[in-house]
């Protein structure tokens, strides 16, 4: 773990965002913000806004985690980051969530996306069998940990025909979570949708919802309350995604936090994305709509008046070091989230009444992670027997406040199950009782820093076996996504006559515009 004056500030890469050159940037604090700044000897310089806190930043860089590189790198010679990625032999941490692409196809057509199949002017469609290949090739490159969690996206996945087949398939191939990124559509209009998605083996479902009106959310509003009700009668779980556009939907952030605890039953988690501007814009128009982590958190905080504030949030890196406890404990590699700190932000909160609570007043996270790191030092150092080991883990009860926790939520069980009996099951009473709330930004080339790419545990994989960062394959789509899915995709008018549809048939709305 670094402090945060080792951390920043600090000189990193970053890449033009007119010709996609590697040059040379730096991640700074001015005037209370984090901005970067970058030159290209042939376009000039660039400064835009990284984080709208310092402070936060900084409290943030203090938890960076460094993990060890790659074991099983597909790209092994010469790599230049970001830009033969696969992943590469310079590439930090493993895979967190897999995320296949099972079309392109979609039924909207929102004013900021620029990539399914009627603009594309491609259909993208991998068979199972190459889905197969996929989850195998990433999970040899994850050896000896493997792949946990895979997410189906698009797209809309769900305009596949053989998704639940898709489904079952990547369960038997011993997948332990499954989620399924979309509008919803679908699954509102075919009541019997969800429940087979739940028995095929989907664990959660990643909804996009960008506000409680027919004004900010106009992809799925008018369905969003039958997507509930299917939902909860397969008992399929929901978490909340929006993107978060400034001057679009930034004033709705209580507001979905509020409907979420309203349907606490079904819904385990929001997890708010501010944008990615993608396309070329002027500085006018990056200002106009950029918003980062802080920027969303601060306004989560005075539109909840007050009920959850910045210093409830904690960076992903944050829970590190307890992998690195149980994996010293248990003697078996652990996955460790070993992200940038800049990447995303998490808590839970939970409702009691009408009062929220976040989990940080009830337990001391300084003095949890203290406790571990000490604890950590010491078995390195020590053979503790049986009874010593007990006794350091019941030490980390001391974490916990009772009196301020929630009466139903038996925490310090919780934490005797995690760490002395390894009891992951006991994590589901956790969810079920509480709603996270997560932030997490993915780049674009005006905030492109390369070290938060090297980092990056949010992997595409492609039908050649390589794995690819989130924020290479979206924000280079003519080197990963766009060039991909044409080389293993089909024109509209071959994929048309292959399969005796019409493409534009799928658009429910033809044009999903923006407010005003």
């Amino acid at each position: 773990m670094k402090t945060e004056k080792e951390f920043f500030p600090y000189n990193t890469t970053s890449l033009c965002p007119e010709c996609k050159k590697i040059i040379p940037a730096e991640v700074f604090e001015k005037n209370g913000r984090v901005m970067i700044g970058k030159k290209c000897q042939e376009h000039g310089e660039f400064v835009d806004v990284y984080w709208e806190d310092a402070d936060l930043f900084k409290k943030s860089a203090s938890y960076f985690y460094d993990d060890d590189l790659a074991e099983n790198a597909f790209i092994t010679e010469r790599p230049a980051c970001p830009l033969s990625c696969g992943l590469c032999s310079i590439h930090h941490g493993k895979t967190a969530l897999l995320n296949i692409v099972l079309t392109n196809r979609c039924d909207l057509s929102c004013w900021y996306c620029f990539f399914y199949a009627q603009k594309a002017g491609y259909v993208y469609e991998p068979e199972i069998k190459t889905i197969k290949e996929m989850v195998r090739k990433a999970r040899a490159q994850n050896q000896p940990i493997g792949i946990k969690a895979i997410q189906l996206t698009g797209g809309e996945p769900t305009l596949r025909e053989d998704l639940v087949d898709i489904v079952k398939m990547i369960k038997k191939e011993g997948i332990e979570h499954i989620q399924l990124n979309t509008n919803g559509v679908r699954i509102a209009k075919e009541p019997k949708l969800a429940d087979k998605l739940k028995k095929a083996g989907v664990n959660l479902i990643y909804l996009s919802f960008d506000g409680v009106d027919k004004e900010s959310n106009p992809k799925n509003f008018d369905f969003i309350e039958q997507i509930l009700e299917n939902c909860r009668i397969a008992d399929l779980n929901i978490v909340l995604v929006p993107t978060v556009i400034k001057g679009v939907n930034d004033d709705q952030l209580g507001k979905i936090i509020n409907f979420a605890l309203q349907n606490m039953d079904i819904v385990r988690g929001v997890n708010f994305q501010p944008v990615s501007l993608v396309g070329k814009l002027t500085d006018k128009e990056i200002n106009k709509f950029r918003i980062t982590i802080p920027g969303a958190i601060k306004n989560l905080e005075k539109q909840i008046n007050g009920q959850i504030t910045k210093n409830d949030f904690y960076t992903v890196p944050v829970v590190a070091p307890i992998s690195k406890l149980i994996e010293i404990l248990t003697g078996n590699p652990q996955f460790k989230l070993t992200t940038h700190p800049a990447c995303g932000m998490a808590t839970y909160i939970f409702k009691e009444g009408e009062k929220i609570i976040p989990i940080t007043r009830f337990i001391d996270v300084e003095k949890l992670l203290d406790l571990i790191k000490k604890t950590i030092e010491e078995l390195k150092y020590e053979r503790v027997d049986k009874v010593g080991l007990l006794k350091k883990i019941f030490a980390l009860r001391k974490v916990v406040n009772k009196k301020n926790a929630p009466k139903n939520l038996k925490i310090s069980n919780l934490l005797l199950n995690i760490f002395v009996n390894h009891n992951y099951d006991s994590l589901a009473e956790f969810h079920r009782k509480g709603l996270f709330i997560g932030f997490m930004h993915f780049q674009d080339l005006y905030n492109y820093d390369i070290e938060r790419v090297k980092r990056c545990q949010v992997h595409y994989a492609s039908p050649d076996g390589r794995l690819i960062p989130f924020c290479c394959f979206n924000v280079l789509p003519e080197i990963y996504r766009d060039k991909i899915q044409r080389e293993y995709g089909l024109p509209i008018e071959e994929w048309e006559k292959k399969t005796g549809k019409k493409l534009e048939d799928d658009l429910k709305a033809q044009n999903v515009k923006r407010k005003a």
